[in-house]
């Protein structure tokens, strides 16, 4: 039985829950098919541990798939990240109080590394479901990013890991309460989503061809 490692992040930024993590753990166990099981971790929201914690999760299950969520507060639909930058530059501090300023995630690594999901497949079945989804230029500069690249610079290395990607997801209801005019997502439609996503991935052995750029 192959391995599909989901992570998810601790809450931050004053927030009581963390819908990445949420939706990763209600999945954990389960099987895709007749050939891949699901298995969840959940990341701190710090830059030094949180490629730790990943780390141990790849050498503990070694999966062939993995993908790592992150929320997205400012976001209405479920963000397929296209590309993983080499540089951490923090706004604010991390949950252990690191804030990194224009350092590299790897001194020394490639500019940048490409998601080896198939973003384009994956956002094409989530609109024929119904469920409001995006191509992503950037992950942003902080601990999201920082596990991406570090992921991928993983993976670059790892010939067991076929796959992985990082996707953003937006607030949950219950948080966006607290925010007025901030966009949400069910926790049942992003489950759904992810679900999705994992049926694309496996089906898919090519990217498709279609736009999903940006001009800004």
């Amino acid at each position: 039985m192959k391995r599909i490692l989901l992570t998810g992040f601790d809450p931050f930024g004053g927030e009581q829950s963390n819908p990445s993590w949420e939706v990763v753990r209600r999945l954990d166990g389960l099987l895709i098919g007749d050939s891949h099981q699901i298995v969840s971790a959940r990341l701190p929201c710090e830059f030094v541990n949180s490629l730790l914690i990943l780390d141990a999760a790849l050498r503990q299950h070694q999966p062939s798939i993995v993908i790592c969520l992150g929320q997205a507060s400012g976001r209405a639909d479920i963000s397929l990240e296209r590309i993983a930058i080499n540089v951490d530059d923090a706004r604010m501090p991390d949950n252990a109080g690191a804030q990194p300023v224009d350092v590299p995630v790897v001194e020394g690594g490639p500019a940048a590394y490409f998601s080896s999901l198939p973003i384009k497949a994956i956002a094409q079945e989530l609109h024929l479901n119904g469920i409001p989804a995006s191509i992503s230029q950037t992950a942003g500069t902080f601990v999201c990013n920082h596990v991406f690249y570090g992921l991928m610079h993983k993976a670059s290395e790892l010939t067991s890991i076929q796959r992985a990607g990082f996707i953003h997801i937006p607030y949950l209801p219950e948080q966006a309460v607290a925010h007025p005019g901030a966009a949400s997502m069910s926790l049942e439609m992003v489950k759904t989503g992810i679900l999705k996503v994992l049926e694309s991935v496996l089906k898919t052995d090519k990217d498709l061809r279609i736009a999903g750029g940006a001009t800004h």
